[in-house]
Formats: C-alpha cells, sequence, structure tokens
C-alpha cells in the first residue's frame, strides 16, 4: 500500500502593516527634527527605510536625530529665513533629487496671553514659525514635486487638536493652527493637477516637551478655570500615525487625522 505524502503546509503570509511600506530611497524632510514629534518621525522613517533630510535650528540636535545612519542629512534651518528653507531644499536635492515627502513639524507653543495680552511681538513671532514658516517649507517642496520625475509627492503639515478646540489664553498657537487647516487644503488644491497630496494630523497630548510648557502632567488650565492632570500618550505612536499618512499610495489621500491621549478632554473640552 503506498503512503500518503504529507500535505504541503500553506505558505505562511507577511505580517499584516498598517501602512503602505516605502519605495526604496523615497525622500523625506522633516521640519521641527531636533526634538519631540519630528525628531521620532525622522527616526523612525530613517527605520522604514527612507532618505531623510532632518532640519531645525539646533545643529547638535539634528546630529543626535539622526545618529550614524547614512541616510540622515542634518541641515540648519530656521524655518522663517526663506534663504535658509531655500539652502535646505537645495541641499535635498543635490543629495538625493527629489522630494516625495514633506512633513511640515516645526513650531513653537507661543505666549500664554489672552487676546487683550498678547504682544505685536509675541503674535509676529508665533505666526512667524508655525504658519509663515509651513508656507516657506510647502513652497519650496511643491516647486521640486513639480518639476521631479516621477511628478509629485505628499505633504501633511503638524497642526493641532487646538485647530478644532483651543485651550485657554493660547490666542497666536490657536489662531496659527486654525490657518493650517487652511493651508492644507489650499496645498490639496493646487496641487491636484501635479500628483500632489496634502493632509494634516492633529495631535494632542502626545509626551514632548512641549506638554511640559503647558503643564499637562502637572496639572493644565481648563476652560472653567480649574487646573487638571491630562492623560498623555507615547511620541512613537504618533509618529507611526505620520508615517501611514506619508506611505499611502499615490491614488489615496488622507485629508485629516487626529489621534489623541485616551481619555484626554478634548470631546466637550472644559
Amino acid at each position: 500500500m503506498t503512503a500518503t505524502p504529507p500535505a504541503t503546509p500553506p505558505a505562511t503570509p507577511p505580517p499584516a502593516t498598517p501602512f503602505a511600506a516605502p519605495q526604496p530611497g523615497r525622500v523625506a524632510v522633516v521640519t521641527g527634527a531636533g526634538s519631540g514629534i519630528g525628531r521620532a518621525v525622522a527616526r523612525q522613517m530613517l527605520a522604514e527605510g527612507y532618505r531623510v533630510a532632518l532640519a531645525g535650528r539646533r545643529e547638535a540636535q539634528l546630529l543626535q536625530t539622526a545618529g550614524s545612519h547614512p541616510d540622515a542629512l542634518a541641515v540648519p534651518c530656521d524655518v522663517t529665513l526663506p534663504d535658509d528653507v531655500e539652502r535646505l531644499f537645495a541641499a535635498v536635492l543635490q543629495r538625493w533629487g527629489r522630494v516625495d515627502v514633506l512633513f511640515n513639524n516645526a513650531g513653537v507653543f507661543g505666549p500664554a496671553a489672552s487676546v487683550d495680552e498678547i504682544s505685536l511681538a509675541d503674535w509676529e513671532a508665533t505666526v512667524a514659525v508655525n504658519l509663515t514658516g509651513s508656507l516657506l517649507c510647502a513652497r519650496a517642496a511643491v516647486r521640486a514635486m513639480k518639476s521631479q520625475a516621477p511628478q509629485g509627492g505628499r505633504i501633511i503639515n503638524n497642526g493641532s487638536i487646538s485647530a478644532h478646540s483651543p485651550r485657554p489664553r493660547t490666542v497666536a498657537y490657536a489662531v496659527t493652527k486654525h490657518a493650517m487647516t487652511g493651508l492644507t487644503k489650499s496645498i490639496e488644491l493646487d496641487g491636484r493637477a501635479f500628483g500632489i497630496t496634502c493632509g494634516q494630523i492633529d495631535i494632542g497630548n502626545t509626551a514632548t516637551e512641549i506638554m511640559d510648557t503647558i503643564g499637562v502632567g502637572s496639572g493644565a488650565l481648563q476652560a472653567d478655570g480649574t487646573r487638571k492632570v491630562e492623560p498623555m500618550f507615547p511620541v512613537e505612536d504618533a509618529a507611526r500615525a505620520v508615517l501611514l499618512m506619508a506611505g499611502m499610495p499615490p491614488t489615496a489621500s488622507v485629508g485629516s487625522v487626529v489621534i489623541t491621549a485616551a481619555g484626554m478632554p478634548f470631546i466637550g473640552r472644559g
């Protein structure tokens, strides 16, 4: 009697990933890469096979983010200065020849002040970084994405849940983040004919240095005048959400993502 050969076990499927894997050698520019969300995003992009330009004002912190990774390029840059932004993108194009992703992340929280208290200088300084800096970087990225072959790319703007619901005494920050939403939609519309997409990620209470400045861990000011310790979540989780947006295929655009610490007082804030 002939023995029946054992059945061939089915092939093990590859593990599912929450986002499309980047094409080898995709080029990303991350502003504000010296710390916080920018550092976490840059490091995860490098781990996923991107070539990443790290932009920020503090060169030492950029080099710490880069470590010894061969596909990291640290470029000191103040996003409020048009010449600095142009030098940043010229360096990227000289090194790698294209720009596939821009994570527009550089930003400041600005002064703790209500609308009747804020000085003009503080207002203009916050607008310069959060809004004008984002415009300057997007402008340079779009120009590169239009002219390269294959044409197109993706821009991800770091907004904030303050683009939906401000905290008390944050007029400059809240206004710039609301304006970021308009910038995002305008880039998405103007880039449509060129294969350029733009989306916005609004992050609430990820564990970074900026959370210390507003006392989230020790007692953040609420709308009713009280202070409340609010939950936070790891910055690496926020970075994974950015990579999800960046890794989508060109046929899809993620317009808006809101990610917050579970249980934070955002819905029904105050």
